[in-house]
């Protein structure tokens, strides 16, 4: 191959020879110790004291143990590096390399992803791990990373999604008619359509002068966030409908994991895996505690008739999880034993 780069001049060519010499030298040492160290920067949209930050700090520390610091990682937490669809879009472009993401947020991306966002598809914690961790999960995983050139090493997640109300929910009939704040994902709509509530559109920061003001009578949320953005203030009122548990995509740029060597991968992955898990269990307790603050601060809290709830959304749910062309993941998880 011709070195156009290389000046013909002849007076040039000594200090030519010497680059060429330190740049070989170079080469031949970094092949004789291994691949070089890499420092991950890692970016993500909590606060310190989120499950984000913990997890995002196990991974460091873990990942750093296994490989003796020749995986270091930089945590840039509390949305420095921008919202979460912009980290990911920094992540397909190999500008950022991990993140923690929504996956509602990619389903542009991925159509796989909108799988997370069909209601009523766990049956308790139990079921919700079991896909995370097993086959299922990690199908999924590798759709994503197909549909995206991102790689999901692991899943976060953990809080359970309740009913936000400004009205008492004492039956299921309080849902008439209620302008409920959701994502604009179509299983989420069609669900809570079928639900009797209006289901509405509404920026996350103007949901608590929605509230004061009438423009949404509830909104469908984590205990965590309701006590963190005082919703409860306003909408005192939480049905028990658990009909999701949230789940989060611990994500890896393809270009990054394709400068790591064998060694640094198996760490990598290994250190998301438990990182995850520990995260997963993090944001549970987080969760659960966050819904006896809730009710010791004067929320009610009103258990929903779950079970009546799937057979009230089972049809029109399956309508467009068939128009989706996601009926056998879904068929997948729900079997999960």
């Amino acid at each position: 191959m011709t070195q156009n780069w290389i000046d013909p001049n002849a007076s040039r060519r000594p200090f030519a020879k010497r680059a060429l010499g330190a740049v070989a030298l170079t080469l031949g040492m970094t092949l004789a110790g291994g691949a070089q160290a890499v420092d991950l920067r890692f970016g993500h949209g909590g606060t310190e004291d989120t499950a984000y930050q913990l997890g995002a700090e196990r991974f460091k520390e873990l990942v750093e143990d296994k490989t003796d610091g020749d995986v270091s990682v930089t945590i840039l937490g509390n949305s420095v590096l921008g919202h979460e669809t912009e980290m990911f879009e920094q992540q397909m472009a190999g500008a950022l390399d991990m993140s923690i993401i929504n996956p509602g947020l990619i389903t542009d991306f991925s159509q796989t992803a909108n799988v997370f966002s069909i209601p009523f598809m766990y049956r308790d914690e139990a079921h919700w791990r079991h896909v995370l961790d097993g086959e299922v999960g990690r199908d999924i995983a590798d759709r994503i990373e197909d549909d995206t050139g991102v790689k999901v090493l692991a899943f976060f997640g953990g809080g359970k999604r309740q009913i936000v109300s400004t009205r008492p929910l004492e039956s299921l009939d309080d849902l008439e008619g209620m302008k409920l704040r959701t994502n604009p994902t179509e299983p989420l709509i069609a669900a809570w359509k079928a639900l009797g509530t209006e289901p509405t559109v509404m920026a996350w920061k103007e949901i608590y002068t929605g509230l004061q003001l009438g423009a949404i009578d509830g909104l469908l949320n984590e205990a965590e966030w309701i006590h963190r953005m005082r919703f409860h203030e306003v909408a005192p009122h939480i049905g028990l409908s658990e009909h999701d548990i949230t789940v989060r995509l611990l994500t890896l740029s393809q270009m990054t994991w394709d400068r790591l060597d064998d060694a640094q991968r198996e760490a990598v992955m290994a250190a998301a895996q438990e990182a995850a898990s520990y995260a997963r269990k993090v944001q549970l307790e987080q969760d659960a505690e966050a819904l006896e603050t809730l009710e010791e601060e004067g929320a009610t809290l009103y258990p929903m008739d779950r079970e009546r709830m799937k057979e009230i959304v089972a049809e029109p749910l399956q309508k467009v999880i068939d128009d989706m062309g996601l009926t056998e993941l879904h068929d997948r998880i729900v079997n999960v034993e």
